[in-house]
């Protein structure tokens, strides 16, 4: 256990330097890892690789809060987080939002504690249960997130065609969005482009494409000016709302763990809905709560015995090296993670201090550029010249959303829409109809 424990702190002092690199995610680095613990041979065993990377997706899905509340740069489970994270920064409360968030996450991890004593015989069934209805169950998600998409803002233009316009103009851009989206999933899934020996960062550039550059771009063309960051002493935080925020994101990002593809944003905004979230600090908190659930929830489904579930790429990465079946195992891993959770908290609060230092000595500006430029360097580095094209294509995609006031979401479309096809027998059909153009 003491070695499981310094794997998982190792793991977590990882995450803490690269969830600071803008949508730099975790499972990139994890792949790195993996193949350095392969030419590693027997000096790290397979059981200590999973006790590192389960402190390394901990760590990640606590973390990576910092440059979604300070920079504005979201992934496809942060991006709701953005806007209200931007109110908080935009009125001196940027640490606030972090710490609130965090308590979200903090909170996700005490759920996944509780439910280990339940979650073998609980998962197994409702798995058995649920298995022969994942497609349909895909699509009604998909229907869900695009007729949510409600029209915004007719009564305050005049009569005629442009009320028509103003009022279908962010239905018909999330439609769009999630359509060339969805298309140019389906190239990346059967066309890469990047090179094959890092075919494992073929997303890479989509997402960053989708969600983190327009969210940049939209910074530096506002010209922000930020406040003065304000530190308080106390958070205006009380027990019920933390309790409301926890379940509200729990059952988000449970959904999210369990059904394959569904992410931790669209298992958040399910989940915010469906309990009519209203207080921002109820909203971070439930993110925070989902987005750690989503991340450390599928990977744990890895070890929970009778289940043993692939979800998510760190489960996928693990899976070909080493499998879990025994339940000492589940249980340590429940305790790294708790761990983990703990250590990354702490963390948490230094890190968010430092970057309100950070943004107190740097103009705002000054900083998204050299953010644009340090994701190009990564997109660039890790995946060439391909990967670049491919970055600028989704940044088009990306963009609609912020021009036409539609959700940010629908981009996940490049997820959502082949998988849901390839799971109802449909995917290789509509890739040989696309490949004849």
């Amino acid at each position: 256990m003491l070695i499981s424990m310094l794997m998982a702190l190792c793991g977590v002092l990882i995450a803490s330097l690269f969830s600071l690199v803008p949508a730099l995610h975790i499972y990139n680095v994890a792949g790195v890892v993996v193949l350095a613990a392969t030419a590693a041979g027997p000096l790290l065993p397979a059981e200590h690789l999973a006790m590192l990377l389960l402190g390394m997706i901990t760590g990640y899905a606590m973390l990576n809060t910092i440059p979604t509340v300070f920079l504005s740069v979201p992934d496809d489970s942060t991006v709701f987080i953005v806007l209200p994270a931007q109110k908080y920064l935009l009125q001196s409360r940027g640490y606030e939002a972090a710490v609130l968030t965090g308590i979200g996450g903090l909170s996700g991890i005490v759920v996944l504690a509780l439910l280990t004593p339940v979650a073998p015989s609980l998962l197994s069934a409702i798995h058995a249960v649920l298995r022969p209805h994942f497609h349909w169950i895909l699509w009604a998600v998909i229907a869900y997130v695009l007729l949510s998409e409600w029209p915004k803002g007719p009564d305050r233009a005049p009569a005629g065609w442009r009320r028509w316009w103003e009022g279908w103009k962010s239905i018909l851009a999330g439609l769009a969005t999630f359509l060339l989206s969805g298309l140019l999933g389906f190239v990346l899934l059967y066309r890469t482009v990047v090179p094959a020996d890092v075919a494992y960062h073929n997303l890479l550039p989509a997402f960053v494409g989708l969600f983190a550059v327009p969210a940049i771009l939209q910074n530096l063309l506002s010209r922000l000016e930020l406040p003065t960051q304000h530190i308080p002493r106390t958070l205006d935080a009380p027990p019920v709302l933390i309790l409301q925020g926890m379940l509200a994101g729990a059952l988000g990002g449970l959904f999210a763990a369990f059904f394959p593809v569904v992410t931790g944003g669209v298992g958040g905004l399910l989940a915010g809905q469906a309990t009519a979230q209203r207080d921002d600090r109820l909203f971070l908190i439930s993110q925070g709560a989902s987005k750690v659930v989503y991340y450390v929830g599928a990977f744990l489904l890895f070890f929970v015995p009778r289940v043993h579930l692939t979800r998510g790429g760190m489960a996928w990465i693990l899976s070909g090296l080493w499998s879990a079946y025994a339940p000492r195992t589940y249980y340590e891993a429940v305790a790294v993670i708790v761990f983990s959770g703990v250590v990354s908290f702490f963390l948490l609060l230094v890190m968010a201090r430092i970057a309100v230092r950070l943004i107190a000595r740097i103009h705002y500006r000054s900083v998204s550029i050299a953010t644009l430029a340090l994701l190009l360097a990564v997109v660039g580095g890790l995946t060439g010249v391909g990967g670049l094209l491919v970055c600028v294509v989704a940044t088009g995609i990306g963009l609609i959303p912020v021009l036409w006031g539609s959700r940010r979401m629908n981009g996940m479309g490049i997820l959502l829409l082949p998988i849901a096809l390839n799971m109802s027998g449909l995917g290789d059909q509509v890739a040989r109809w696309l490949m004849r153009f």
